[in-house]
């Protein structure tokens, strides 16, 4: 097997610290944290021309807009100890085309990882995940973002092995036979909640202990998920913003944090500058939004989701996944604890894994 080429920042804190023009303080705190990306869209470039998740890339065409955000030498030099990378759905292909496609693609996906088998492990539970760690491995969850890949026929779901991908989010930027995207451009007339079918798919999802992820859906859809999903387990919102600080169709309300907080599940913010701010995002904007899911449900409720190689133009100072500690920097200068932070960056996630799924 190839080996992966990557420096590790953890050979020297002080370094890592200046490397980032941050403090050491705030390096300690992060290097001895889970450090855990709910959502990771690394792959869809793989799949489109062939980006090489093994090789450390520079910056994309555009710069830190769009792609090229993140690969496997990023990962390790960022220090993230785990992450959810995603397989995301094409919405334009035929409902059987999609099914077939992405089990070729998870099995792809799941060969890009086995290359390292020094570097990575991919995990189905906290425990694996612990388990991971403590032979120094980064763990991979996987997860979905489009559950339209999976509509053509419920049973096809008894051709995953039990809970081998962690989380599904149930339509993403164009409705579905599940149900309506939170985008205004797709909300066109009618019904602009969930289906009938989104309901048995969602009934599906909690029988195999698939976490169900209400990031990009309707609000309507949303509400309407909650009414059909088991109330013992808990929601995630993998990736977003929050209304009350910057309102956008793409971000969650108070309530729905609420309701998620209810659930005993957890939200990850995003890092799209376009939902943070109408201008000026930065690291301290991510912080806002961060602090205000405290606010309203406590801190056991947050956690980062990126969204890097999600078409995404993530604030200046954050242009790939490799000045990630300069978030935890940031919480420190507001005076929150080691502790908290902890929580927001790793610890809250795998709290909520285990509730489910050990």
């Amino acid at each position: 097997m190839p080996t992966l080429a990557y420096n590790d920042p953890k050979t020297d804190l002080d370094a890592w610290a200046a490397r980032l023009q941050i403090s050491r303080e705030a390096i300690e705190v992060y290097a001895t944290s889970d450090v855990i990306d709910l959502h990771i869209d690394s792959f869809i470039w793989t799949r489109i021309f062939g980006y090489d998740l093994s090789k450390r890339h520079g910056g994309g065409l555009l710069g830190r807009h769009f792609y090229s955000h993140c690969d496997f030498p990023r990962a390790m030099e960022a220090g993230l100890t785990g992450g959810v990378w995603l397989i995301t759905t094409n919405p334009f292909l035929p409902a059987k085309v999609r099914r077939n496609l992405f089990f070729k693609n998870l099995r792809r996906f799941e060969g890009e990882f086995a290359k390292h088998p020094d570097v990575f492990r991919v995990v189905r539970t906290t425990a694996q995940y612990r388990e991971a760690r403590a032979a120094g491995l980064h763990g991979v969850f996987l997860g979905v973002q489009g559950g339209n890949c999976l509509d053509y026929d419920l049973a096809d779901f008894d051709r995953l092995d039990p809970q081998h991908v962690l989380r599904i989010t149930l339509v993403h930027l164009s409705n579905s036979s599940l149900g309506t995207t939170s985008s205004p451009a797709a909300r066109l007339g009618g019904n602009d909640g969930l289906t009938n079918k989104g309901r048995e798919y969602i009934e599906v999802l909690n029988a195999k202990k698939i976490f169900v992820d209400l990031a990009h859906i309707s609000r309507r859809g949303f509400f309407d998920a909650l009414e059909v999903h088991d109330k013992t387990q808990p929601l995630m919102v993998t990736h977003t913003g929050i209304d009350s600080v910057y309102a956008h169709w793409r971000n969650i309300t108070d309530e729905q944090i609420r309701a998620v907080a209810d659930t005993g599940g957890c939200i990850g913010v995003m890092f799209q500058s376009g939902f943070l701010a109408k201008r000026g995002a930065s690291v301290e904007t991510i912080v806002d939004h961060v602090a205000r899911i405290i606010e309203v449900a406590g801190e056991d409720v947050p956690a980062i989701g990126t969204d890097y190689d999600g078409a995404i133009s993530p604030p200046p100072e954050l242009p790939t996944i490799v000045e990630l500690p300069r978030v935890a920097d940031a919480m420190l200068r507001r005076g929150w604890s080691a502790e908290r932070i902890q929580k927001i960056l790793g610890g809250n996630y795998l709290s909520v894994v285990e509730r489910l799924r050990g």
